[in-house]
């Protein structure tokens, strides 16, 4: 290597200058700096690469940023429909309080002599062989065993057959297990309203010990009779659908269909106290 420069240092000393020359001349003539222009070149990746960084970087950043404004809009949205959730809950509860309360309301002007206390059905129990409900109120709201339940309309549901503490069982009309005394309320005919094993699956109940000289017809209103005190008079029970012959030809009973919507009633009212 030092031999070859020592015998072509000379070239290479003019050859440099001429380079020289050539890159002051053009630089003259075409007006750049080849020195700035070579930086230039070289250090266009650098750049273009720490432009890719710095942009890659703000969209992550941006990203991450939009992602957290995001996040808060959705819980705020949800906080939003939370509250409307329950402000909606609770104009609904204030609406069927309100229309329970009408509801006793007119009951207690139909009925003066009756005192009731309000109640929720929460549980329904129907067999084959019996129809019972449960409601929200119990001992500790004035219920006892044997109080009456009925609808908004005044109809009788059934009668209080197991009180506790905070709820109760109603045994519906339709139960086989319970009796009561029935009247006609057209010709003060008495009778007997019981529940029948085979009726109840059509969703009626009997009257029952009609006597011969009574002139039923189909569609005359049954009512509680009150006899004996133990239950209030004139509770509507339903209505006659059909009157029956026995086998005998001479007894009869009649098929009553309930005026209360037993299976699909939401509220009743319990009958605490009569003035009879």
């Amino acid at each position: 290597m030092s031999r070859f420069f020592r015998n072509n240092g000379g070239l290479l000393l003019l050859a440099a200058v001429l380079l020289t020359l050539v890159l002051a001349l053009g630089a003259q003539i075409l007006g750049f700096d080849p020195v700035t222009s070579a930086l230039e070149v070289l250090a266009t990746p650098f750049r273009s690469a720490s432009a890719a960084v710095s942009s890659w970087t703000q969209a992550r950043y941006d990203r991450a940023f939009r992602y957290e404004e995001l996040a808060a809009e959705n819980e705020a949205l949800r906080r939003r429909v939370a509250e409307l959730e329950r402000d909606a809950i609770a104009g609904q509860d204030a609406q069927r309080e309100n229309e329970r309360m009408k509801d006793l309301l007119g009951l207690a002007e139909a009925r003066p002599d009756l005192q009731y206390r309000a109640a929720a059905v929460v549980r329904r129990a129907s067999s084959n062989w019996t129809s019972d409900l449960t409601i929200d109120r119990g001992a500790s709201g004035g219920v006892e065993n044997g109080d009456c339940v009925i609808d908004q309309n005044g109809y009788l549901i059934g009668v209080v057959t197991e009180a506790g503490i905070n709820s109760s069982r109603v045994t519906t009309i339709l139960d086989p297990r319970l009796e009561l005394g029935g009247r006609v309320a057209r010709t003060d005919e008495d009778a007997i309203l019981e529940g029948d094993f085979t009726l109840m699956q059509e969703g009626l109940l009997r009257l029952s010990f009609v006597s011969e000289e009574a002139k039923l017809v189909t569609g005359d209103q049954v009512t509680t009779s009150g006899l004996g005190g133990v239950y209030p008079r004139g509770l509507v029970a339903g209505a006659v659908r059909s009157i029956i012959v026995e086998e005998d030809g001479v007894s009869r009973y009649a098929q009553v269909e309930p005026a209360a919507d037993i299976a699909g009633v939401q509220y009743v009212y319990v009958i605490v106290d009569y003035g009879e």
